[in-house]
């Protein structure tokens, strides 16, 4: 294909479209409130605790059995971890060989070596039950008890023992009373047996299992039965079961079953999770939900919460009415109160076990462009809202990303980072940084391509939607400043060294070396002619556009970037080990460089041929990242005016993320109810993407397919100024997300 003729065509076709396209051409998510779930943590200091009980009465009063007697959390709130600590409430109880807890309309009762007992009713109740080695029981009207030791069943009220009986060949692994019906089922771990209160005779309904836990829902019309492998449900009325096993679920070896609040939980081994009105199921897996992962019981908390037990310690799991807006609170004053270093955007690193209190802001690599996705989310913010504190916050984040380019001794050219000086051993990557021109400093060297589009992607929004002259005026002197520097310097960008950083490189040379299905011969031209427009938008210096249109024109760029997505792959085997190396698989660093620019690509065309042509680039890749779900691409999308961006799947995205942003140790490869699929050059592992809050926490340069994360358990904190506040503020911006809307609670 030949462009020099078209290249007239693209300088000089259509008028330049700037501004927000009005929301009427698009669709609108209507921010209603939905649940936010979040969980408290309450550890054990003590491994050999032997959590074997759980119960929380009418007044919020949560009690745990231990091995060595009653406790109870202590302390702890979202973030800040509790503890289980003995519980001295009434003296007494401290003698007694207390072998179960459990509720009775509504109050703790417990199960000893010789009686049902409470403190509740001015401490009646005191049922004689005659099983020494008791430790089953369930509770019916008029203070009846259903007492077992595994096998032997005693029925007993007050002081008489109704009925005894006993299972044949098997052993008792839990009772439950029906009240519609009047009777215990017995669940044993080879059988499901029936005891009618009023006239008790223990009947055999059904063999099967192993069963290890079960519960009754649906009003007293179903019963779940969990297994080793799998549950089943039970028809109570016909007696027998309701299909097959079911076994494509997030872990199969039920420990625990229970209707809590009308939903349906299962604790495992492997973690604990709840059955969705969809028939699919929500997972919690490792601490950023639970102390540990082995589930023992699960039950109603306080307003309205659920009680996790687990080998380690207890989760109540807490559910929030929250908007998006409600969201962007929350994760603003997390942004603001621990991950702002210097004016960067910074993750908290060194926690011990996710405590927030223990971590310090850690540098990194990317500080610029971290910097640069927040800082952006900010200027949308403020455009929409005109909060002061946006317009503060732009302020001190500018002050951080002007700084980066006078802490080195190169003109134009960039930091990744700086630093007081005397503290290069402990930062990362040691051996990239030097020390700056300016006293008591020093800068990290080698700042890399990604930072480049960040850089030009925040301050080309700044001069356009912050109504402020000198911060509008900084941010252009900051865009003039760096693309001066790659064109002075042949399109690179230069180190303090002299010579080329690794990944700074927009020449036609190196662009142009890379076989045509190499992703970054893409990248790089979108890049760059993104960047050359914004800085002719800004500054209408000729030489801006002159280099792009050569580029375009002479140099193959505009046949690059429009290369379809289809056609990205691996390297031929002809080609050189550099380009092999940059084409292994999908590089998800590349996608987050291409949408950051698409901003500057095709707001500040040329014109509006150009800007055709951009959008069809823009959304054949957007295209490629739908199974991702990811949030900001299909908002980034949104910024084209196309109708057709998966509107709802970001805001699933927005929704689903978790409040707790720590790099908890998540697993998810075991689980059988999500489907696999063969290794491909994308490196997506499953048909359907996991929600945010049952994977790793990532970036957007992340591969949203990653299902474990197994490394420095709770060190970390990611901020949401880059994750989260980008994508809402921009679709806030761009009109596809509603300002907060009261109303009932949207369903998941």
């Amino acid at each position: 294909m030949r462009f020099h003729s078209f290249g007239a065509a693209l300088l000089f076709g259509g008028a330049l479209l700037v501004g927000a396209l009005p929301a009427s051409a698009q669709s609108v998510y209507q921010d209603k409130p939905f649940v936010q779930e979040y969980s408290v943590k309450y550890y054990t200091d003590k491994p050999d605790a032997s959590l074997t009980g759980l119960a929380c009465d009418r007044n919020g009063v949560v009690q745990l059995l231990s091995g060595t007697g009653l406790a109870r959390p202590a302390g702890g709130q979202f973030l800040v971890p509790g503890q289980v600590r003995p519980d001295r409430s009434y003296r007494p109880m401290k003698d007694r060989k207390l072998a179960a807890i459990g509720m009775h309309e509504g109050q703790l009762v417990y199960l000893d070596d010789r009686a049902v007992l409470s403190n509740a009713w001015a401490g009646k109740l005191h049922a004689e039950h005659q099983l020494p080695g008791a430790r089953l029981f369930a509770g019916a009207p008029d203070f009846t008890f259903l007492v077992s030791d595994g096998k032997a069943l005693h029925l007993v009220q007050d002081k008489t023992i109704r009925w005894k009986g006993s299972l044949t060949n098997d052993q008792v692994v839990a009772i439950r009373y029906q009240p519609s019906a009047g009777q215990f089922w017995i669940l044993g771990e080879r059988s499901v047996q029936v005891l009618p209160l009023r006239n008790p005779a223990l009947t055999t309904v059904y063999t099967g299992g192993p069963f290890t836990a079960f519960d009754i829902t649906d009003k007293g019309q179903k019963l779940v039965l969990g297994t080793t492998d799998g549950y089943l449900e039970f028809d109570p009325a016909t007696r027998k079961p309701v299909g097959a096993v079911r076994r494509k679920l997030p872990a199969t070896d039920i420990t625990a079953v229970a209707d809590v609040n009308g939903r349906l939980w299962f604790g495992t081994s492997q973690g604990a999770f709840a059955l969705r009105p969809d028939g699919q199921f929500d997972y919690y897996n490792g601490e950023r939900w639970l102390p540990g992962n082995a589930v023992t019981q699960i039950t109603a908390g306080p307003a309205g919460s659920v009680l996790i037990l687990t080998t380690a310690g207890l989760t109540r799991m807490e559910s929030k009415r929250m908007t998006l807006y409600d969201k962007a609170k929350f994760y603003d004053a997390q942004v603001r109160s621990r991950h702002i270093r210097n004016g960067f955007n910074a993750s908290l690193s060194g926690m011990e076990k996710g405590n927030i209190d223990t971590g310090f802001l850690a540098d990194s690599d990317n500080d610029g462009l971290w910097t640069s996705m927040y800082l952006a989310g900010e200027i949308f913010r403020y455009s929409v809202t005109k909060d002061k504190e946006a317009l503060q916050n732009c302020r001190e984040s500018l002050d951080a990303m002007e700084r980066l380019y006078t802490v080195t001794p190169v003109p134009g050219f960039p930091a990744r980072s700086f630093e007081r000086k005397g503290y290069i051993a402990s930062l990362s990557d040691p051996e990239r940084w030097q020390p700056s021109p300016q006293p008591g400093w020093d800068f990290k060297a080698t700042t890399s391509s990604d930072e480049v589009i960040g850089h030009i992607f925040a301050f080309g929004a700044m001069a356009e939607l912050v109504d402020d002259r000198n911060l509008k005026s900084r941010a252009i002197t900051l865009i003039d400043t760096l693309m001066s520097h790659i064109i002075t310097h042949d399109m690179y960008l230069i180190d303090y060294d002299g010579k080329p950083t690794m990944w700074g490189k927009w020449n036609p040379s190196y662009v142009n070396g890379f076989p045509t299905n190499v992703g970054d011969r893409k990248l790089n031209s979108s890049n760059i002619v993104a960047m050359l427009q914004t800085a002719y938008h800004f500054t209408k210096k000729e030489k801006y556009k002159q280099k792009a249109f050569e580029l375009m024109n002479k140099h193959g760029y505009f046949e690059n970037l429009m290369r379809p997505m289809s056609h990205i792959g691996k390297a031929p085997d002809n080609a050189d080990e550099h380009s092999k190396l940059m084409s292994d698989g999908w590089n998800h660093s590349d996608d987050e460089m291409y949408f950051v620019g698409y901003w500057g690509l095709y707001r500040y065309a040329f014109n509006d041929t150009l800007r055709t042509h951009f959008k069809k680039a823009i959304i054949d890749h957007w295209e490629a990242e739908r199974p991702e779900k990811e949030g900001a691409w299909n908002i980034f999308t949104a910024l084209t005016g196309t109708k057709t961006i998966d509107l709802n799947e970001a805001a699933w995205y927005l929704r689903e993320h978790p409040l707790d942003l720590i790099d908890w140790d998540i697993r998810n490869s075991h689980r059988k109810d999500i489907e696999r699929i063969p290794d491909n050059f994308r490196r997506q592992t499953t048909k359907e993407v996991l929600p945010p809050d049952e994977r790793p926490i990532q970036r957007h340069n992340g591969n949203m397919f990653t299902l474990d994360r197994t490394r420095s358990n709770g060190v970390s904190e990611h901020s949401a100024g880059d994750i989260w506040l980008l994508p809402y503020w921009m679709g806030r911006y761009l009109g596809v997300i509603s300002a907060p809307i009261e109303g009932p609670v949207a369903s998941r």
